[in-house]
């Protein structure tokens, strides 16, 4: 009855363009299994990093009110298996060190010169600063963007078809399949718990997205992967794009020189106390540990 009712109105209906289009691109396919064995081909691959990058960032949003913006830094980064990470950035034109921070995979170091500031924490503290937005980086948020880790037990994976919204030349947007690799841990004998999502595209079956979630299912990281190149015969991403919605800060790391499976020292994931700097403990309440010495903070 509707059907035959609506011609003859000409007002209760209208016709509209569709705003997006399909992509045409040849897609290809992957199994569940073949998709965790790239993320865990390509993990066995890579066991240091050593690149040249060029550093976005900036720190702020809906929470804050306002976003300051943070160009053209030029950074230095280390990682190295399993969970080391040094991190340099540089002040643009002057070139003096704007923040520098390790990680042994136990302890984080971040030294920030035009604060004169020193904090110190464990690798799992959530304490954030919201007064001090670059305080709030942390050498593992970066070393888990940028080395994707393996699916490994008790973690189980499920495949999910979804689709991406991507833009042509011209800025229309286009809808191209993707495939999804929803990651979860066993959380007692009948749960699970969410640990990650890494998103794949179907051109080339390379990840091109990754959310990481904490212990109760909040999204904490959200990293992007573009512009894969090859990097002593292993493709990596020339772009990664790591958001922190929590926090509200983004960086972005432009990789202008790359070297993968380069030998790294320890002492090169080494960062020493500056001589009068304010020192920010983080796993100790802070008028007792703040002009404590490293040495002597945590005994």
């Amino acid at each position: 009855m509707l059907l035959a009712v609506l011609p003859t109105t000409g007002c209760l209906f209208r016709t509209r363009p569709v705003e997006e289009t399909y992509s045409k691109v040849p897609l290809q396919e992957a199994s569940q299994s073949e998709l965790i064995d790239i993320i865990n081909q390509q993990a066995q691959k890579i066991h240091s990093l050593q690149a040249t990058v060029d550093i976005d960032t900036s720190a702020g949003g809906a929470k804050k009110g306002h976003i300051t913006d943070y160009k053209e830094i030029r950074g230095y980064v280390l990682a190295r298996q399993p969970a080391m990470l040094h991190m340099i950035g540089l002040l643009p034109i002057v070139r003096t060190t704007a923040f520098d921070m390790v990680s042994d995979g136990q302890q984080f170091r971040l030294w920030i010169p035009p604060k004169n500031r020193f904090v110190v924490g464990s690798s799992e503290t959530t304490e954030r600063n919201p007064d001090h937005p670059m305080e709030n980086m942390r050498p593992q948020d970066i070393y888990d963007a940028l080395l994707i880790q393996p699916v490994v037990p008790p973690e189980i994976a499920v495949r999910e078809k979804g689709q991406e919204i991507l833009h042509d030349v011209k800025g229309h947007r286009v809808l191209q399949d993707d495939y999804e690799l929803i990651v979860f841990r066993k959380k007692g004998e009948n749960q699970g718990m969410l640990t990650r999502k890494i998103v794949f595209s179907r051109v080339d079956l390379l990840p091109h997205r990754q959310y990481l979630y904490d212990d109760q299912g909040n999204l904490v990281t959200d990293a992007r992967y573009a512009d894969y190149k090859e990097y002593n015969g292993v493709m990596y991403p020339s772009r990664v794009e790591i958001f922190r919605p929590q926090e509200e800060y983004d960086i972005t790391l432009n990789v202008l020189k790359l070297e993968i499976n380069k030998p790294l020292k320890d002492e090169q994931f080494t960062l020493e106390q500056p001589p009068g700097a304010e020192v920010v403990h983080l796993d100790k309440p802070q008028s007792s540990a703040a002009q404590a010495p490293i040495s002597e903070v945590g005994k």
